[in-house]
Formats: C-alpha cells, structure tokens, sequence
C-alpha cells in the first residue's frame, strides 16, 4: 500500500497559510481583507493555533 498523499505538519502549514506570509504579498494582503470585511472570526491558520493555546514545537521563522 502507498503512502498517503496528505501528511499534516503544523510549521510547513504556519509558514505557507500564517498570517505572516499572508501579509508579505498583494494577494495575501487580498485574502486577509476580504475575510474580515465577510467577518470571519479566524483570518488565518496562526488564528486558529492561537486561539487552542498550542505552538508548534519547532520556531517559527
């Protein structure tokens, strides 16, 4: 049996989907605009670990 495709890690997900990535380009920028004026209560993924209360073990770059 192969392995599956999707193997969850909360750094590489931080640094592609956080907040801080969000805010380094246009469309980012974009993301983070339309989900606030829609009024979601999570902006991004760094919202949701915040929230738990739980940091990833590695440090975030």
């Amino acid at each position: 049996m192969t392995k599956r495709t999707y193997q969850p890690k909360k750094l590489k997900t931080l640094r592609k989907f956080g907040f801080r990535s969000r805010m380094s380009s246009h469309s980012g920028r974009a993301t983070i605009s339309r989900r606030r004026s829609k009024g979601r209560s999570s902006l991004s993924v760094s919202d949701i670990f915040r929230k738990i209360g739980k940091k990833p073990k590695n440090k975030i770059r």
